[in-house]
This record gives C-alpha cells, sequence and structure tokens, in this order.
C-alpha cells in the first residue's frame, strides 16, 4: 500500500462545507492521488486532506471555490487523531419539548423546540416569553430539556 500523507487545506471561515462538497465532486471525476478529505467538527477555516504527494494534494484543491492553500508542513496523524474519533452525540430532545437556552444571547431564556436538524447538530426554538414568536436557531449544546411536552416515554 503506498504511504499517504496529511495536509491542512486553509478554508475561507464557514466555508468548509462548501469546499468539502466541491473537492469531493471534483475527486469523484478523477480522484488524483487522495485518499481522503476530513472537515473536523468546530474547527473554522481548516479542513485535512489525506494524499500520495503534496503535488496530488496541490492538484485537486486547484480551482476550487475558497479553498486558499495548503499548509506548508505535513501534519502528523497523531496531532489530528483525537478530532477524527466518532463520537456519540445525545440526540435526547424531541420536538415540542420545553429547553432552558443555557448559551448564548438568550442565555436562561425559555423555549420550545419547533424543529430539529440532526446532521448540523441544531433545533429551531421559539422563546416562550417573547410577545411575538420568532423561530431562533440554536446548537444542540446550548439547550437542556426542562420539560418534555409527552411525557409518556
Amino acid at each position: 500500500m503506498e504511504e499517504t500523507h496529511i495536509f491542512g487545506l486553509r478554508t475561507a471561515a464557514n466555508r468548509e462545507d462548501q469546499v468539502v462538497d466541491y473537492l469531493i465532486s471534483k475527486l469523484q471525476k478523477t480522484p488524483r492521488g487522495i485518499m481522503a478529505v476530513v472537515r473536523p467538527h468546530g474547527m473554522r477555516g481548516y479542513i485535512f486532506v489525506e494524499a500520495t504527494s503534496k503535488t496530488d494534494a496541490e492538484m485537486a484543491i486547484a480551482g476550487v471555490p475558497y479553498a486558499r492553500g495548503l499548509l506548508r508542513t505535513e501534519i502528523p496523524y497523531p496531532e489530528i487523531e483525537h478530532m477524527l474519533e466518532q463520537v456519540k452525540v445525545e440526540m435526547n430532545i424531541h420536538k415540542a419539548d420545553i429547553v432552558e437556552i443555557i448559551s448564548g444571547p438568550f442565555k436562561r431564556e425559555n423555549a420550545k423546540v419547533m424543529r430539529i436538524n440532526k446532521q448540523k447538530e441544531e433545533i429551531v426554538v421559539e422563546l416562550l416569553e417573547s410577545a411575538v414568536p420568532i423561530p431562533i436557531t440554536v446548537k444542540m449544546d446550548a439547550v437542556k430539556v426542562i420539560r418534555r411536552e409527552d411525557d409518556d416515554e
């Protein structure tokens, strides 16, 4: 098996997903020695590319929108290993639950869950105390459930 190397790819902040999607669709047409593309959760402005050589990685990212270039040095696997572990996110939030927002500008506010996006780990809530119901999107880890709407579980 051919030896591979891991390179850090700088991206425009908050455009990591678009870079990954574009790069993967480009690689499906012509693989170019790329073994994996990794977007670590919670890391802004960078993704990782596993390639057979730096030249292969540079050729693969050429013309990719929002890709800003490879970092100069190769990244040793142990440095990013902790970012690659499969983490099970507890999805113990259901539609219509009453939650307390525990971080952000609406901290300590109570809200009702309207929608759940498991892929993005986000929920849409409506504040209970507001005069006009306004949907607010927050991360799942920014809330805690304080009351179930259906307590028969």
